[in-house]
């Protein structure tokens, strides 16, 4: 059973990095001009900013419930959005970047050091698999959003 688990974990961080049946966030913000980041483009709900802070916040939210008891978790859905359609400045987005990057890299950690299939004591039945994946599902599904912007913006490779 252990190398099972072995095995698991191996695939849930290549899950987790992206590249594989899916672009990866590094790939999907690279050599982003910076004045397309609060742009909607075809009445579309979100800029790419909003939804690079999304996956912030919601990534973060699942690192910290999966290993502090007393984390509260935002107030949804307001507090899991931004208001702005664009970082204030080149600052901003570099540390959206960079956190988003340290809390996978934190995550994915914890999958070293966690028994994947116990339950979370202070949640209602999640483990650490389970937030796993819904990490990898939840930034999957906004990456593939922030690269069709990027397409209808002229600014996604070919």
């Amino acid at each position: 059973m252990e190398n099972q688990t072995l095995l698991l974990v191996t695939e849930l961080k290549k899950l987790l990095n992206g590249g594989g049946a899916h672009v990866g966030f590094k790939d999907a913000v690279a050599n982003l001009p910076f004045n397309l980041l609060g742009e909607k483009p075809y009445n579309l709900p979100y800029s790419i900013w909003q939804l690079a802070e999304h996956i912030k916040i919601a990534q973060w939210d699942m690192l910290e419930f999966s290993k502090d008891r007393s984390h509260q978790s935002p107030k949804w859905p307001d507090e899991y959005w931004p208001k702005e359609l664009a970082p204030k400045d080149e600052q901003t987005w570099n540390n959206t970047l960079k956190q988003i990057d340290a809390d996978l890299k934190e995550f994915i950690a914890l999958l070293d050091s966690s028994d994947l299939y116990m339950p979370i004591p202070h949640g209602d039945g999640q483990s650490v698999l389970r937030e796993a994946l819904q990490i990898a599902d939840h930034n999957a599904y906004h990456i593939a959003e922030i690269v069709v912007i990027r397409r209808l913006l002229g600014a996604w490779k070919s």
